[in-house]
């Protein structure tokens, strides 16, 4: 059935994107399209990387920003990001530095909008679609309250 909720738009709206099609219906299977449909659209992402791109330039910094560089900047922020739950427990963790989250949580998006950016990938449409395949790779009745992965669900 959800595999059938998912086709059938695109089948009806051959001219809008198929995983557009596809992620509403998905969303409306979760119950959770409101919300997420609430989400900035796409321009707020071109302003941001916009904003970045205007900031590396001021500083000729785009001649180290190659796909290589924005992949380990990325893995290195997001690494540090890591640091800062690194040997707390769970209550701990939940207590975290605000202000060095939003810190660190900015430097992975600005690489990930960069990175994204210098390959001409629509983000917010890359998420779309993977919310899509893991929707078809986790479906609610086998995966809802389980954290197996997906080759594992039916063990």
């Amino acid at each position: 059935r959800l595999l059938e909720r998912l086709l059938l738009p695109i089948l009806v709206m051959p001219t809008v994107s198929a995983y557009g099609w596809a992620y509403i219906s998905v969303l409306q299977s979760m119950k959770c399209h409101h919300s997420i449909l609430q989400l900035k659209r796409m321009s707020d992402l071109k302003e941001l990387l916009s904003l970045l791109e205007k900031f590396r330039d001021e500083r000729d910094w785009g001649q180290f920003h190659d796909s290589k560089n924005l992949a380990l900047a990325l893995s290195i922020e997001a690494a540090e990001l890591n640091e800062l739950f690194l040997w707390k427990k769970e209550s701990e963790s939940e207590a975290v530095d605000q202000e060095r989250l939003r810190e660190e949580l900015a430097d992975v998006f600005a690489y990930a909008i960069m990175l994204a950016g210098r390959h001409g990938l629509d983000v917010s449409e890359i998420v779309k679609e993977k919310i899509v395949k893991n929707a078809l790779k986790y479906p609610v009745e086998q995966s809802k309250g389980r954290s197996n992965k997906y080759k594992d669900l039916n063990t």
